[in-house]
């Protein structure tokens, strides 16, 4: 049997200090652990052992039986013990202020739930924080540092209950995770574990991949990250092999035992223990070193874990040592070997502009938003941010910038600034990995920001300056570039996490230094092996046609071992130098992009050389050869939702065009204006059914493409309720409320958790469909009433639980016996469209935009009498 492969610890002497200095390690296999030298068994699921012992039949929380039936509960940990689970989680699942309701301290929790496990005789206590229930800001509207306090509360209680692990279990809202595993720093000095749940699309709820969950975790200081719940083990094998990929940490993957089904009244789940060990051996072999169960599991899933790993012991690999940033849904990774170009898009930065100094006095993003869309649209693969300006409050406006980016662009961000309080502010609640422009080799500011990028896990750019300059020769740059590498690691930043800028100077006043800016990237990347950076535009300052001098520094740059040029991607010359140089360099594989960008576009010199054949002066505003890619960044010549405008709305085609591209890029304030300034001469209904509508269909359908993920999509719709408020206070009753299309949502009895449905609500509102929303751990008989008394002829049911489906079954029939005629769709992490079936449904919706879909074919097949 060959030997799995998974992380070890870098050695003594790599640079770096021991990432396990200063825990407190409960013995010296738990050490081996999280240094992936050992294997390490996890027990399996609570809940549905809690169910076949019909404890969870009343609705109670579960957490609250450690203390009405701590032997049951101590029996359950007795059963995983035995067969050889070392490592026992509380049962303290939904444990936090917010889920408790004050029905139990947190600490109380924690401790009797302790006390239950080493009753049973585990080897190691995990305290297990699951998510919150509520969504994070922008989302939803609990802030990052409450979030962050609520944890904080619960790791207290994990560290004073004498748990041996702190275990973040079944997140889907990444920057939520990261909430957890900075409390889990701050106030604990306990192994951190972190896992996501993710669903059949190989993404969070809220579209993070399992890569960039590795990336982020891993770095932000967790001892081991993975994934559990989700799916069966078939259906996670890619998912683990891409965290064994990324992840710095050993990685835990903790499946369910497959989908589930209802038979005779109860969940039971389709892979049987031998079928699960079958799988979970090649997950073993391709990494994973900590291994367990989740829904469906019991001991003999255990049992057959424990044999599987038995006296194996993990091969070593090498933690992964690409260059990687990330937002929540992309990352960008720069593998060694390879001469890629990334672009860093510079417009969002103040220097120069007054229309975006404007924005940022007015507190403006949407602006800010405008221009970070058209950068990507134009290729930029990151995005600085820089709001320096000295009349402001920079780390809160630089904060607030960065937080309404992430949640309408995908590309990950670069945060901009020389205040390493501002940087704290900005990267603190960042969900991904952002990369921080910038450190420098001064003594006092390696000393201020270093520690900053390492405690949030951040990448980071060190320029070649110190105490005495910027050094004018590229020996003197490669000096100092090493002293900012050594610190980086001294402060546990690995050197794959920097990258070096060598300080672009003007051509037109330092012409001797281009020369010098060039050699020092070759040097830097020669002997460092670290990526580069250079803000391109610097070099044609004072000199005229700058665009010129820009491209063909450009092109020096990127031979000379530039990774990462910052630049403005709506430069077409910059632009095609950049597709052109990955044509070159083999990053373009086949020139399939550069064909596919350039093949039949007119040469922008072509007419400039006929013309001075011929003695006539060129045109010096010759059109960009790529005039489709331009367009498009430049803001929608061609409209957003790819639609021409209804025949009502013909003669505010331009109009149309922009506010669909207002939803699209989900830019809300100025969605008002535009309503307003349409509805002048149009009629209400002719710009929600011309506009709204159709933008709406467009937005999800790229949802629907994996285009845009659910921040896009809820920004989208907000943007839609922006013009739908302006519609309805204009027009009052001219736009009713109360058509036939009530919708009443509720989340199950028993079932406390209520993100997905409020999402749905939010979505299903924008839409324009007045709805009831019951809330959560609904009653059958209470959603029946609502029905009645609305007059609600389709009814939303939600769950997240197993423990609750056989609730969602109950409201269904008790829905279709009571109010014939009344259509019911649900949605859930532990649904599938077969699993929707078995309990009665009319339809099932995997996420919000299909409940929205769902209404629309619900009510135009059946419209209001």
């Amino acid at each position: 049997m060959p030997a799995a492969r998974t992380f070890v610890a870098a050695p003594a002497g790599a640079g770096l200090p021991d990432p396990l200095a200063g825990l407190r390690i409960a013995d010296a296999h738990l050490e081996r652990v999280l240094r992936g030298q050992d294997y390490l068994v996890q027990d399996g699921a609570m809940g549905t052992l809690l169910q076949e012992r019909g404890l969870t039949a009343h609705g109670e929380l579960p957490d609250l039986l450690n203390f009405s039936d701590p032997d049951a509960i101590a029996d359950i940990h007795v059963g995983y013990v035995r067969v050889g689970a070392e490592m026992i989680t509380t049962n303290t699942f939904s444990a936090n202020a917010h889920k408790l309701e004050g029905r139990a301290t947190v600490a109380d929790v924690y401790r009797a739930a302790a006390a239950n496990a080493r009753a049973a005789g585990a080897r190691y206590v995990a305290g297990g924080l699951g998510p919150i229930g509520m969504l994070l800001e922008p989302l939803g509207t609990l802030p990052f540092e409450e979030a962050y306090e609520i944890f904080a509360e619960q790791v207290r209680a994990v560290v004073d209950a004498g748990c041996d692990i702190v275990l973040i279990e079944t997140m889907t809202d990444l920057r939520e995770a990261k909430a957890a595993v900075l409390a889990a720093k701050d106030f604990s000095n306990l192994p951190i574990f972190a896992s996501m749940t993710f669903g059949e699309d190989g993404r969070t709820f809220l579209g993070t991949p399992p890569g960039v969950a590795a990336a982020v975790l891993s770095s932000l200081g967790a001892h081991v990250v993975g994934v559990n719940c989700s799916l069966g083990p078939a259906e996670l094998e890619p998912v683990a092999r891409e965290l064994v990929r990324c992840s710095r940490c050993p990685v835990v993957v903790r499946p369910n035992a497959g989908l589930p089904h209802i038979v005779e009244g109860r969940t039971v789940y389709d892979v049987e223990p031998a079928e699960f060990a079958a799988v979970m051996e090649r997950i073993v072999e391709a990494g994973a070193s900590v291994v367990g169960g989740c829904c469906g599991t019991n001991p003999a899933f255990t049992a057959a874990l424990a044999a599987l790993v038995a006296g194996r012991t993990p091969a070593p690999r090498t933690p992964p040592s690409a260059f990687t940033v990330t937002s929540a849904q992309e990352a960008v990774e720069l593998t060694e070997g390879r001469a890629d170009a990334v672009v860093i898009g510079e417009r969002i930065n103040p220097t120069g502009k007054p229309k975006l100094k404007a924005a940022l006095r007015a507190g403006d993003y949407d602006y800010l938003v405008g221009e970070a869309v058209a950068q990507q649209e134009a290729g930029a693969a990151i995005l600085d941010v820089n709001v320096g300006l000295p009349e402001l409050d920079e780390p809160a406006v630089l904060a607030a910038a960065v937080g309404r980016l992430q949640a309408t662009v995908t590309a990950p961000l670069q945060v901009d600034s020389s205040d390493p309080a501002a940087i704290e502010a900005a990267v603190r609640g960042y969900a991904g990995k952002p990369l921080v422009n910038s450190v420098n080799g001064k003594r006092a500011n390696l000393d201020a920001v270093l520690p900053v990028v390492a405690r949030y896990g951040c990448a980071v750019v060190g320029l070649t300056l110190d105490e005495d300059g910027i050094p004018p020769t590229a020996e003197g740059r490669l000096a100092v570039a090493e002293r900012i590498v050594a610190a980086a690691e001294a402060h546990g930043i690995p050197r794959c996490d920097v990258a070096i800028d060598c300080l672009v100077m003007a051509a037109a006043t330092n012409q001797d230094e281009v020369r010098e800016i060039l050699r020092a990237v070759r040097l830097v990347k020669e002997r460092l092996g670290v990526r580069t950076v250079l803000g391109v535009s610097n070099v044609s300052f004072g000199l005229p046609q700058r665009g010129l001098v820009n491209a063909t520094f450009l092109a020096a740059a990127l031979a000379a071992g530039l990774d990462l040029p910052i630049l403005n991607p709506l430069d077409a010359r910059c632009r095609d130098t950049v597709e052109a140089w990955r044509v070159l360099s083999g990053q373009d594989r086949g020139a399939a992009a550069y064909v596919e960008h350039y093949a039949g576009a007119p040469d922008p010199y072509a007419a400039r050389t006929a013309s001075r054949a011929s003695g006539g002066v060129a045109d010096a505003g010759a059109a960009a050869p790529d005039g489709a890619r331009t367009g498009a960044a430049e803001g929608g010549a061609g409209g957003a939702a790819g639609m021409p405008a209804p025949p009502a709305l013909a003669d505010a085609a331009d109009e149309v065009r922009a506010m669909e591209r207002l939803i699209l890029t989900g830019r809300a304030t100025p969605m008002v204006a535009a309503t307003e300034r349409l509805l002048e001469g149009h009629d209400a209904l002719d710009v929600i059914d011309g506009v709204f509508i159709p933008a709406l269909d467009a937005v999800g359908e790229r949802f629907e493409r994996g285009e845009f993920f659910l921040p896009q999509l809820m920004a989208s719709a907000e943007a839609v309720k922006a013009g739908f408020d302006v519609v309805r206070s204009r027009q009052g009753e001219a736009v009713p409320t109360d058509d036939g299309t009530a919708i009443v949502l509720a989340t199950v009895q028993g079932d406390i958790h209520d993100i997905g449905k409020n999402i749905v609500r939010m979505l299903l509102e924008n839409y324009g469909y007045r709805v009831i929303d019951l809330g959560r751990d609904v009653a059958p008989e209470r959603v029946v009433q609502a029905v009645r008394e609305h007059g609600a002829r389709l009814v939303g049911l939600s769950a997240l639980m197993t423990t609750t489906v056989r609730a969602m079954e109950q409201t269904i029939a008790l829905l279709h016996e009571q109010v014939p005629g009344t259509a019911v769709f649900v949605g859930g992490a532990v649904l599938t469209a077969d699993y929707a079936r078995e309990i009665g449904a009319d339809y099932y919706g995997k996420d919000a935009a299909e409940a929205a879909r769902i209404a629309e074919r619900f009510f135009a097949a059946h419209p209001a009498i």
